[in-house]
């Protein structure tokens, strides 16, 4: 079965299932509204599910060599004490692999340098996916979290939700060793080695919907963290009012399908899930790869498209549903001993792979 997709969207998800749907045997055309591809951007965590996507699409070993092993961390309470440790050499000797980090414009790079030039078209916005089914057999809708092809196919039926906590982020110019995450009284503050010289770090904080922005970023995130452990003061005295982003956490309420028709969702686009556990562009990688292999092994456009759909709905929606819990469990304010046990239950069982 081959013919002529359209993949709405040139972002991770976006490129990855174009690589795919090409090795299948369909003509692909991408199309991303920015200009280009990013050149700044936070580093990934790309856990073992994601990467074994990645050498299906023949770019593990490229992401690998520039990238970096993630090394372990741990997360504490805000006067340095630990609350449990993060071991990534037990989560490689139980899934034969590691998690590996790499920049978001880094990968994207990769992913686009798999396709042949002509079929990633920049600056090409789609405000309504409608006329795409005339020219294409297969529209995926790989446009994130404010996706216009999900508005097509759903309407307003399943919208946005917030979840109850503002986010700050940004990268920093420190060499950081370890990684970790500090959890106070309905806060916390995260840490992630980006790189030689490099330091991803995000805060985020229990607050009600539309609460008020500060009017310093800087100042605000010092009241709230800068008597809490090193390294976190130290990172705080390195931010620019320039590399501070500020927005509210959302996730996407569950939808019923991720088809209809000759149409198909995938990552943000068809499960948008808040940071906690750090597997939106893991869940968009594979989500790319499953989309290409039921293309590839059934025998018509519908009957793949329900397969898709039975593959990666609910595992993905069970991830978003952990991610919520977990990031609700950091922001508690009270009974923190219990959420410190519950945390550490958590670990134990291992997180998505």
């Amino acid at each position: 079965m081959g013919g002529r997709a359209v993949v709405v969207g040139g972002g991770i998800g976006g490129l990855a299932a174009a690589i795919g749907l090409r090795a299948a045997g369909w003509e692909v055309t991408v199309l991303e509204r920015a200009a280009g591809l990013p050149d700044s951007g936070t580093g990934l965590g790309i856990w073992p599910g994601a990467m074994r996507a990645l050498d299906a699409l023949g770019v593990g070993d490229e992401v690998r060599r520039r990238g970096r092993r993630q090394p372990g961390g741990s997360i504490r309470r805000p006067d340095g004490s630990r609350i449990a440790t993060i071991d990534v050499d037990r989560l490689e000797r139980r899934h034969g692999e590691t998690v590996h980090l790499v920049t978001r414009p880094v990968l994207l790079a990769v992913l686009a340098g798999a396709l042949p030039g002509p079929a990633l078209r920049l600056a090409t916005p789609v405000t309504d996916p409608g006329p795409l089914l005339d020219a294409y057999d297969l529209v995926v809708g790989a446009d994130g979290i404010n996706s216009v092809v999900r508005a097509a196919m759903h309407g307003g039926r399943y919208p946005l939700r917030y979840a109850g906590a503002v986010a700050w982020r940004g990268v920093v110019d420190l060499d950081l060793s370890e990684g970790g995450e500090t959890w106070g009284r309905g806060r916390k503050f995260g840490l992630t080695p980006a790189g030689p010289g490099r330091t991803n770090w995000y805060a985020a904080v229990r607050l009600p919907e539309g609460h008020p922005a500060p009017p310093d970023d800087r100042a605000e995130l010092r009241r709230l963290f800068g008597d809490w452990h090193h390294p976190v003061p130290r990172v705080l005295d390195a931010l620019t009012p320039a590399g501070i982003l500020r927005h509210e956490i959302r996730d996407l309420t569950p939808l019923p399908s991720y088809v209809a028709g000759r149409t198909a969702l995938l990552g943000d686009a068809a499960h948008a899930m808040t940071p906690d556990l750090g597997q939106g562009a893991c869940q968009a990688l594979v989500d790319a790869v499953a989309l290409a292999d039921c293309v590839r092994e059934a025998g018509d456009l519908a009957a793949a498209l329900r397969a898709y759909d039975r593959r990666r709905r609910r595992p993905t929606q069970r991830i978003a549903a952990g991610a919520r819990w977990a990031g609700r469990l950091s922001g508690v304010r009270r009974l923190l001993p219990a959420r410190d046990a519950l945390l550490r239950l958590a670990l134990a069982a291992g997180p998505p792979a």
